[in-house]
């Protein structure tokens, strides 16, 4: 039996919320239309996902797997919805995110050779956005940094990075050429919800400021609230008057990839793919990253 979406949707809300009042109410619907719903949907299924008793809502063994599989096929669906009302439109337009310090414009120059006619929107995109915005269709490719959840997705490797601290000007490090990272034991940590710009390991136990995006964390570092840790791409992309950047010898490096929707079949999505694929391949050859991309023009940013 075909797996309906609908009653999917319902299971998630209630999933989420573990509670029936509250999924019914966010969901615009009556709570006994949403248990029968869910009481259908385990009959599809032929088993329990959800158990009731006086601790309120829990989800089975089987409840906690489909709650798990559920994401990535709900926001499948939704890219379906969203590339085909584009197709409607008769749309010639791809949307590629990236993150901070990766320069796209080298791969839109490549593919508006082969498709001059096709518009690249850019839109710049979060540690926690990369495989939410890949799977729902609201970007077609991303420039993305590991760790990924890549359920769902198919990516490739680019190119590496090495990383650097971000220290306060007046820090007792600063200006140093290089540096460890037992260098900074007991330094306070401004301390990023996206893992991918973290070191193997913490210099401090506590996780000090939690910040989103490379503007946030300049601004904490400046202000003296403790250092934090950036793919070196930030010294060219992100100059601050009161930063330090010291490249940091034994940290793992930053991994950049390339990542689309497997389910997103595209012809032309898969040519930027090429593209970005060529370009990345150009970069390497030059062997000065951070100078090829000083000169590889600005792009500006959407949404």
């Amino acid at each position: 039996m075909d797996l309906d979406l609908r009653k999917l949707r319902y299971f998630v809300a209630v999933a989420d919320r573990l509670h029936f009042g509250r999924a019914a109410d966010e969901l615009h619907i009556a709570q006994p239309v949403l248990s029968r719903q869910i009481r259908a949907l385990e009959q599809d299924l032929g088993t329990s996902l959800l158990t009731r008793d006086s601790h309120g809502v829990l989800l089975t063994d089987a409840g906690r797997q489909l709650l798990t599989d559920a994401g990535p096929l709900l926001a499948s669906a939704h890219a379906v919805r969203r590339r085909v009302t584009v197709a409607a439109r008769g749309s010639r337009r791809i949307m590629v995110g990236f993150r901070a310090g990766i320069a796209v414009a080298p791969a839109i120059r490549l593919f508006a050779d082969r498709h001059p006619d096709v518009l690249v929107d850019v839109q710049r995109i979060e540690g926690d956005d990369q495989a939410p915005m890949l799977l729902d269709g609201r970007i077609d490719v991303g420039y993305v940094r590991l760790p990924i959840d890549e359920a769902g997705l198919r990516v490739a490797p680019l190119y590496t990075e090495p990383r650097v601290a971000v220290l306060p000007v007046g820090h007792r490090l600063a200006g140093r050429e290089q540096i460890t990272e037992a260098d900074l034991t007991g330094e306070p940590l401004v301390w990023h919800m996206d893992t991918s710009t973290q070191p193997t390991r913490r210099p401090h136990p506590n996780a000090g400021y939690l910040v989103r995006g490379v503007d946030e964390t300049l601004e904490h570092v400046a202000a003296g609230r403790g250092i934090s840790f950036l793919a070196r791409s930030a010294t060219v992309f992100y100059s601050h008057p009161n930063i330090s950047y010291v490249p940091v010898s034994d940290l793992a490096s930053d991994q950049v990839c390339l990542a689309l929707a497997a389910s997103h079949t595209s012809p032309v999505v898969d040519d930027f793919f090429t593209a970005a694929q060529a370009a990345a391949e150009i970069t390497a050859e030059c062997g000065n990253y951070e100078m090829w991309k000083l000169g590889s023009g600005a792009v500006s940013e959407q949404g």
